[in-house]
């Protein structure tokens, strides 16, 4: 005869019958109607911050061609300011030389007497070195050919060992600054006597005439 061995059931809770088992799979959630009008929202965003976005590059474009421009302008103000300081200045250099002329002309007519000796000479040396430190330079010699750009002539005479208007003689000597002239230099000027031609000497002349009337009769007879 078996003996059972006592047990107990297991009671399993009751589930209604209509609510889901825990074995059941979960089912997805239905889209809300909020996040159906998500993507679209997402959408008209980036639209947005695109169009931001344009507008700040265009007003960045217009900002660097405004700086560029004014970059521009103040390089052109600069360089103008610029020429028109070195003009003043020059201009006031040459009109400082311009009232000292008469003093360098006495110190050359002293020098040209044997006058210019001494403490006269050091002073007067010296002030020459400062007139051309500041760009002042002599010009006008003797024997060069007559420029009316750059010589007034005071003096006038015919010279017949000239073939060209020459200066014969400085009366007072011209200065300038660079290519700027502040006095023209004054010179005595000297032209080709007019008419004037070449003409053989007697001997040379009458040699020339021999020579041709022997080859007209056939040259000179040999005997």
């Amino acid at each position: 005869m078996t003996e059972e061995t006592p047990g107990f059931d297991e009671q399993q809770p009751d589930v209604p019958s209509g609510a889901p088992s825990d074995d059941a799979e979960p089912q997805a959630a239905a889209p809300s109607p909020e996040d159906e009008a998500a993507p679209a929202g997402d959408t008209e965003q980036n639209a947005a911050l695109v169009a931001q976005l344009d507008q700040a590059r265009s007003a960045l474009n217009e900002r660097t061609a405004d700086l560029q421009r004014l970059q521009a302008e103040f390089q052109n103000y600069r360089r103008r300011v610029e020429r028109d300081r070195a003009a003043v200045k020059e201009t006031a250099v040459a009109n400082l030389l311009t009232e000292l002329l008469p003093v360098l002309d006495d110190i050359g007519r002293a020098r040209e007497h044997g006058e210019l000796v001494g403490g006269f000479k050091s002073v007067a040396e010296s002030l020459e070195t400062t007139a051309a430190k500041l760009g002042l330079q002599q010009f006008g010699k003797e024997g060069e050919p007559f420029d009316p750009t750059i010589h007034e002539a005071l003096m006038h005479s015919y010279a017949p060992d000239v073939t060209e208007t020459t200066c014969v003689a400085i009366l007072q000597p011209g200065y300038r600054i660079g290519e700027r002239t502040i006095r023209p230099a004054r010179v005595a000027v000297a032209e080709p006597q007019p008419g004037a031609q070449t003409a053989l000497p007697a001997e040379e002349g009458t040699e020339a005439q021999a020579d041709g009337e022997n080859k007209e009769n056939g040259g000179p007879e040999e005997g």
